[in-house]
C-alpha cells in the first residue's frame, strides 16, 4: 500500500467541534514530560518568542499535561497553507477511507498519525533542541517512523526534509518527492508558496481519484500544473507551470 507523508503546520484553526481529551500513547508521553519541564522565560527561548507569546505555549502544554486540553480532528485542527488548498469540507466516505489508510501526518508529539485522529492544539518541531533522554526528538522518533512505513514499499513525501530526515537513511531512499516549479522566460524557479498550494491540491486529487500507483500520478493537471518526464527521476516526480511574459 503506497503511504503518503505529509507535514503538520504551526498554524491551527479552533473555531471547530471539539472533544474532551485523548490520552497520550506511552511514547508520547516521555516527549510531553519533557518539554512540561520547562518554565515560561525557557520556553521562550526554545520557540524564540518572546515571554507573551510563550506563556501561551506554556498553557498549551499544562493543559495537555493535566488533561483539560480540548481535541480536534488532526487535519481539520492544523491549518497551515497547505491544509487550506485541500477540499476538507465535502468528501465522502471513500475518500475518507483512502486519506485514513494512506495518509500519515508528520508530528513531534503524536508521531505518524493518520489525519482523522484527535489531537490537542500544541506547537512542536524537529528542529528544536528538545532532549528525550539522551536523543533528539528525530532520534527519538526514527524506530516509530520508520515501523509505520515499514512494510510499503511506495511512500510519497509532501513533507519537507525536517520531517523526511526523522526516517531512518534506508527508508530516506524509498521516499518519492513532489516538486512544483514555474518556467518563466525560459527559467525554471521553485516557489515555497506556490509549493504549499500543489501539495494540498495533489493531496485531495490523489484521495478523489482513488490513486494506488506512483505512476498513476502523472496525471495530475491543476491550476496549470502538468508532470514533466524530463525533469524527473526515479525519486522525484516534478510538475511545472509556464508563466506567459
Amino acid at each position: 500500500m503506497m503511504k503518503i507523508i505529509i507535514p503538520n503546520a504551526k498554524e491551527v484553526n479552533t473555531n471547530l467541534e471539539n472533544a474532551s481529551f485523548y490520552p497520550l500513547s506511552d511514547r508520547s508521553k516521555p516527549v510531553l514530560d519533557a518539554i512540561s519541564q520547562f518554565d515560561v522565560k525557557k520556553m521562550a527561548a526554545f520557540y524564540k518568542l518572546n515571554e507573551a507569546k510563550a506563556e501561551l505555549e506554556a498553557d498549551r502544554w499544562y493543559r495537555i499535561k493535566t488533561g483539560q486540553a480540548k481535541t480536534y480532528p488532526a487535519w481539520q485542527l492544523y491549518d497551515g497553507l497547505m491544509y487550506r488548498y485541500m477540499d476538507r469540507r465535502d468528501i465522502d466516505s471513500k475518500e475518507e477511507n483512502y486519506l485514513r489508510d494512506h495518509v500519515r501526518i508528520a508530528t513531534a508529539l503524536y508521531g505518524l498519525i493518520h489525519p482523522f485522529e484527535f489531537i490537542s492544539p500544541h506547537r512542536l518541531d524537529f528542529q528544536g533542541s528538545l532532549k528525550i533522554g539522551n536523543q533528539s526528538l528525530k532520534q527519538y522518533w526514527r524506530p516509530y517512523y520508520d515501523q509505520e512505513v515499514g512494510d510499503d514499499e511506495r511512500i510519497l513525501s509532501l513533507a519537507s526534509s525536517e520531517f523526511e530526515q526523522v526516517f531512518s537513511p534506508q527508508i530516506q531512499k524509498r521516499l518519492v518527492k513532489i516538486l512544483f516549479m514555474e518556467e518563466k522566460a525560459g527559467q525554471l524557479k521553485v516557489h515555497s508558496t506556490i509549493s504549499k498550494k500543489g501539495r494540498g491540491r495533489l493531496l485531495s486529487w490523489l484521495a478523489k481519484n482513488n490513486i494506488q500507483k506512483l505512476s498513476d500520478i502523472q496525471d495530475f493537471k491543476v491550476d496549470g500544473f502538468e508532470y514533466c518526464a524530463s525533469e524527473s527521476t526515479a525519486n522525484q516526480l516534478t510538475f511545472i507551470r509556464s508563466i506567459k511574459m
